[in-house]
């Protein structure tokens, strides 16, 4: 490869990667989500599912599932073209497929409902919601309702709010 190819390979890299989703270094509060699998695979889910953060948390996903790959992906109609489940100003995110061990970052500054799921597994309930800030902060968006994309699985795997603002983190064991 010559001097100016390489060069022109880093730069075009570079380009590409800042123009991706946001992938972002964990500077200052963090919080980190599992994706795990039981050992056959039968079930899969986040954990926490029910999270409450402040304004400026990074979120950390990590899949912790030795027998699948996941993602994180926000309800969105930039991807997939999804009915929107996050707020209106927020940056939507999709951490492609993590092979186990991998992880992916991302930093939620708008206050309000997130709700994400995993793109292989949604329809087998792998959904979860995060809540940045209070419903008291200025432009909170509240949860959405039932959605024409999802399915009965999908929308049963979300936690109520009220309970994740009790709370602050909820385990799916904890509320099936």
């Amino acid at each position: 490869m010559t001097p100016g190819r390489r060069e022109f390979l880093m730069v075009g890299g570079g380009v590409i990667a800042t123009l991706g989703f946001p992938r972002v270094t964990l500077a200052g509060p963090g919080e980190t989500i599992e994706m795990k699998g039981t050992a056959r695979g039968e079930h899969v889910w986040f954990a926490p599912v029910g999270l409450a953060v402040a304004p400026g948390t990074t979120v950390r996903f990590v899949n912790r599932d030795p027998g699948n790959s996941h993602t994180a992906t926000a309800y969105h109609p930039d991807i997939f073209d999804r009915q929107r489940r996050i707020p209106e100003q927020a940056v939507a995110w999709d951490s492609d497929f993590l092979l186990p061990g991998e992880s992916f970052e991302v930093t939620l500054t708008v206050p309000g409902v997130y709700d994400y799921y995993c793109l292989p597994h949604e329809m087998a309930g792998m959904v979860g919601r995060i809540l940045v800030g209070q419903p008291t902060d200025q432009g909170w968006e509240g949860a959405a309702g039932d959605s024409d994309d999802l399915e009965p699985e999908a929308l049963a795997g979300f936690p109520r709010v009220d309970d994740i603002i009790a709370r602050g983190r909820i385990l799916r064991e904890e509320y099936e």
